[in-house]
Order: C-alpha cells, then sequence, then structure tokens
C-alpha cells in the first residue's frame, strides 16, 4: 500500500489567507496546497454542463474540460499562464461554483513531495497545517474517502461534495 495525501474538505480553512507552507523545489512561494484544492473543486463541484459557459466566456481561453478515466465529461483545468484573474468564468457559471476569491492567480504546484520524503516523513503541508485538514498516510479508499487524483485522496464527510466550498454566508443562509 502506498501513502497518499488526505485532505479532509470539512476540516479545511478554505477562505483566507492559509499558513500551510509547501516544500515544492522550483519556486520558494509556491502553495502548492491551493493549485490542489482548486483542482479539487473543480473535480468535485463542477457540475460538468456540457455547454460550459465557463469556458466560452474566458477572454484568454484560460480554462478547458480535460477528459478523466472515470468521468468523459471531463473536468476543469485553468491554464495558470493565461488567467488573468478577470473573474468571466464566475459569473458565466450557470451553478455559481466558481468563485474568484478561490482561485489564486499565481501559478502553484503539488507533487505530493514524491520522490523527496524519507521513510516515515511526512510533507511540509501536513506538518505546517494549523486546522487538521491535510494528513499523509496509508489509506483503504472507501466510504467517505475519494481519490481524486494519484496520490490524493479527499475526505467528503457524509457525501456532501459542494457544501464545503460554501461561503460562510452562504451557509448562513441555508
Amino acid at each position: 500500500m502506498v501513502a497518499k495525501l488526505i485532505i479532509d474538505l470539512a476540516k479545511c480553512k478554505l477562505q483566507g489567507e492559509s499558513k500551510v507552507r509547501c516544500s515544492y523545489k522550483h519556486h520558494p512561494e509556491n502553495k502548492g496546497i491551493d493549485s490542489l484544492l482548486e483542482m479539487i473543486r473543480f473535480a468535485l463541484i463542477c457540475r460538468r454542463c456540457e455547454a460550459a459557459p465557463c469556458i466560452n466566456a474566458c477572454p484568454q481561453g484560460a480554462l478547458e474540460k480535460v477528459p478523466t478515466e472515470n468521468d468523459d465529461a471531463g473536468i476543469l483545468k485553468r491554464a495558470n499562464m493565461l488567467c488573468t484573474g478577470c473573474g468571466s468564468c464566475a459569473i458565466a457559471c450557470p451553478f455559481g461554483t466558481i468563485y474568484t476569491d478561490l482561485i489564486p492567480y499565481p501559478s502553484s504546484v503539488c507533487d505530493v513531495c514524491k520522490g523527496r520524503l524519507r521513510e516515515g516523513e511526512k510533507p511540509l503541508c501536513v506538518n505546517t497545517c494549523e486546522d487538521g485538514s491535510i494528513d499523509y498516510r496509508e489509506v483503504v479508499v472507501e466510504g467517505d474517502l475519494t481519490e481524486v487524483f494519484e496520490d490524493i485522496v479527499v475526505k467528503v464527510t457524509g457525501g456532501v461534495l459542494w457544501e464545503p466550498f460554501l461561503r460562510e454566508t452562504e451557509k448562513a443562509e441555508k
């Protein structure tokens, strides 16, 4: 069994400045967890519209649908170098699942520290995560756990995929 990065969405602080640090070696200001959360949001809460108005609304062509082996509708992927942060995609999304305040403009990458961890060592993001929402261990993917990308597992308590991403004001209105 291989250790996987586990992100608990119910515990994860999704808004505000994250203090989680990353040891991605190619640039020191990297916040790999931010890019990882963006990919998870697109994989779990995007409704995967056939017409994809968010893609069509982007004046820079920064969004595309990428096919996956599990879902032929594909998931959204943002080209960080093309995105200007204009918010057109968020306005065009008919379901309101794209939040411009949750899409980080700077390009960051998570490589799950592959090939850089010693035996028993955990990634820096796990060690610096204050809310306990990130872990790294061997795990059987079942129940509330969903493997959204290779070696990246998301815990979605009770099967509620998109609710953890709602802004606090929207949760209070429910």
